[in-house]
């Protein structure tokens, strides 16, 4: 199950996970995004602990997705070291996303 997390907490989970972050911006209704979701589900499962993935609803987190200017939905945003590094294309197949995440293999 993909994390929610709220603008409150934002700054301290990107800051204190010692691991990428990509974080999916969506809203009720959105069928694009719940596509996305489970999609990101899949991804979770086969990063092993690489990659933390999170999902912030925009209707109830106005801050965070302000700051980025999140225009369309949904949009998915990669941290790397606590920093906000770029938007990830390949919104539809976690193969796509995975290709563009460049992950560090596990040992």
């Amino acid at each position: 199950m993909i994390r929610a997390v709220t603008d409150r907490e934002f700054d301290q989970v990107i800051e204190r996970v010692g691991m990428p972050v990509l974080v999916e911006f969506w809203q009720p209704g959105c069928g694009g995004c719940r596509t996305l979701l489970n999609e990101l589900e899949l991804l979770q499962a086969e990063t092993n602990g690489r990659l933390l993935i999170l999902a912030m609803n925009v209707q109830e987190n106005f801050q965070i997705p302000a700051e980025l200017e999140v225009s369309a939905l949904p949009a998915l945003a990669l941290y790397r070291n606590g920093r906000f590094e770029r938007f990830v294309g390949g919104l539809g197949k976690k193969d796509a996303i995975l290709k563009q995440l460049a992950l560090p293999e596990t040992s």
